[in-house]
């Protein structure tokens, strides 16, 4: 088991960068898929990037986004860069080892563990 705590969110204007952490409690979370979802509330749950196995972004943060690893902190970085409005929502880290290169990487109800979230406000 895992317990996954982010940080990084806040309040950025439009075309403004943050970087979001996800940090495990111990180095099993270097052997799992940990991706990002976020979520606006009455909507869906998106995924937003992924890592593990192969890296995946959703189309709509293609070319802005960065998801990278560092094995010696445990932790999952999102560099978030030309935040638009539409960015705004609760970004939430999930891991999960039986999702390591997985073809379901975007599917949210499969990760088992994840963290409390982070929130992301991008004013215009």
């Amino acid at each position: 088991q895992v317990q996954l705590v982010e940080s990084g969110g806040g309040v950025v204007q439009a075309g403004g960068s943050l970087r979001l952490s996800c940090t495990g409690s111990w180095s099993a979370i270097n052997n799992y898929a940990v991706a990002w979802f976020r979520q606006v509330q009455g909507r869906e749950q998106e995924f937003v990037a992924s890592i593990g196995g192969g890296i995946y972004y959703a189309d709509s943060v293609k070319d802005r986004f960065t998801i990278s690893r560092d094995k010696d902190q445990y932790t999952v970085y999102l560099q978030m860069n030309d935040l638009q409005p539409d960015d705004t929502a609760i970004y939430s880290c999930a891991a999960d080892n039986t999702m390591y290169g997985s073809v379901y990487y975007g599917t949210a109800r499969r990760y088992r563990y994840w963290g409390q979230g982070t929130g992301v406000t991008v004013s215009s």
